[in-house]
């Protein structure tokens, strides 16, 4: 992989307290922050405190200026097809990507849903390998991109940047081990009841003492999701409905509001 390009000039030999002075009266400190000579192109967006492009050197923001592209998706359009090359690391910023797994039957299993602030393509980008999923919007989405080369140079002069998408395979191999507890511990009722709760607090509108959504899935989705056969999903759901805990219409899902859902907008 090609170095970062990050020019910092040639340090004098004078340094005071350990950091080196350059010519042009910065310190290397200075200059392995953002400064306000090359805006960073994450700068102004609503998730760039968790961003890992930053912190990156000033050197190395111009580069990934340089790689950075933004696109807005249709609902159903594809951003990577499995098995394609891969062409940089992916940021969704606005929407809801699906993340599949397809067979050779034609058949296909949702693994993940990637929401705004995540982070998607990276594993294929780390291996230097082509993709093992495809990468779908269920929704309209905007995804930011950072073009492969650029990524791979931003991440040579900043091993922070590294670090952070490391940190972000160690997180879905928790999640993902996280999931085989739950299958083989959890009843599949309480499974489906726990994950239709996650997405009202994301998708759902209150109305009085009513939440309301319409589901972003199907229920084949749902049912990779809690890992199992899609011809369970009508009974687990009659179930649910029998109990009181929702009332389900199509993909129109209502429930009482728990006590633990005040993040959830009122209309």
């Amino acid at each position: 992989m090609p170095n970062a390009a990050v020019d910092m000039g040639e340090p004098s030999r004078v340094a005071c307290c350990g950091i080196l002075r350059h010519p042009l009266g910065k310190t290397t400190e200075a200059l392995m922050t953002n400064t306000h000579d090359t805006p960073h192109p994450c700068g102004k967006c609503a998730f760039y405190a968790g961003s890992i492009w930053q912190p990156i050197s000033s050197g190395s923001i111009s580069v990934l200026t340089q790689g950075f592209s933004r696109k807005e998706l249709d609902a159903g359009q594809v951003l990577y097809a499995q098995g394609t090359e891969n062409r940089g690391v992916f940021c969704v910023s606005k929407g809801l990507i699906a993340l599949r797994a397809l067979h050779p039957d034609g058949k296909s299993t949702l693994l993940k849903l990637a929401y705004p602030g995540d982070i998607v393509g990276y594993r294929s980008f780390l291996e230097n390998d082509c993709h093992k999923t495809e990468a779908r919007a269920l929704q309209p989405s905007r995804v930011c991109t950072v073009a492969q080369r650029d990524a791979n140079r931003v991440m040579q002069g900043n091993p922070l940047v590294l670090t952070k998408l490391t940190g972000r395979c160690v997180s879905e191999i928790n999640n993902s081990r996280e999931r085989i507890i739950s299958a083989a511990t959890l009843p599949n009722r309480k499974r489906l009841s726990a994950l239709l709760h996650r997405l009202m607090e994301t998708h759902g509108v209150r109305t009085g003492d009513t939440l309301r959504m319409q589901l972003p899935l199907s229920r084949s989705d749902l049912a990779d999701l809690i890992g199992v056969q899609p011809e369970t999903m009508s009974r687990l759901f009659k179930r649910l409905s029998d109990d009181g805990e929702l009332v389900i219409s199509g993909r129109d899902i209502q429930m009482p509001v728990p006590f633990s859902s005040p993040q959830i907008c009122r209309r």
